[in-house]
């Protein structure tokens, strides 16, 4: 169901069909927001696993936004009202416990979200771990920085060894700040959460899954 959070943010709310769970996720979406897509993967994600699930739009009041558009836009969003988001999103599972997982943009949010102290699990999916210079902003800070500030062991990061979006020396920064990195030799950005996309690899999707639902179950 659709409810709208403090700040006015619209988000997608779905418990097991067993009521609201003591365990709870929250998905950061990727750069082009909530969508169809992600309405089926909270469902989803909440009926497989008996987790209360929710997922936020990144570009509240913005939606009609082009991904050519939301990109140009990026630096214009502020990590207080985007993790302020999450944090909310995750209160209004009623879990007691709340991981948060993200794809592209919302993996960089999902790694920031390590420095709110708020989640126990923290699972990126080919998340820029350095902000890119496009996107810097007066709100925007560094994901690194938000992990040295909390628990970097509670991050497992998806990666796609031929993301450009990714570079290897940043990898090993993510990894070298306690970070666990899957890497997926010949997968590009996107390989994961859309099969519709030509970058999708399903069995390399399927494995990343397996270990990130692993890593979400305490």
């Amino acid at each position: 169901m659709r409810i709208e959070l403090p700040s006015g943010t619209a988000a997608e709310l779905v418990h097991p069909p067993s009521g609201p769970a003591d365990r709870g996720l929250v998905v950061i979406p990727d750069v082009m927001g909530m969508r169809p897509l992600f309405d089926d993967l909270v469902a989803d994600l909440a009926a497989a696993n008996g987790w209360s699930v929710a997922a936020f739009e990144l570009y509240p009041d913005r939606e009609h936004l082009d991904v050519a558009e939301r990109l140009a836009a990026a630096s214009s969003l502020a990590d207080d009202r985007v993790l302020g988001d999450a944090v909310a999103a995750a209160d209004a599972t009623g879990a007691a416990s709340v991981g948060v997982l993200g794809f592209c943009m919302g993996g960089m949010y999902a790694m920031k979200a390590v420095g709110t102290g708020r989640f126990d699990r923290h699972c990126p999916f080919y998340g820029m771990v350095r902000v890119p210079e496009a996107w810097r902003g007066s709100g925007q800070g560094e994901p690194l920085d938000a992990m040295a500030a909390g628990d970097a062991s509670s991050v497992l990061a998806v990666i796609g060894c031929d993301d450009a979006w990714t570079p290897p020396d940043d990898v090993d920064a993510l990894e070298a700040a306690g970070a666990t990195v899957v890497r997926y030799e010949g997968a590009d950005h996107g390989f994961v959460h859309d099969a519709s996309r030509p970058a999708h690899r399903a069995d390399d999707a399927a494995d990343a899954w397996s270990r990130v639902l692993a890593w979400l179950t305490p």
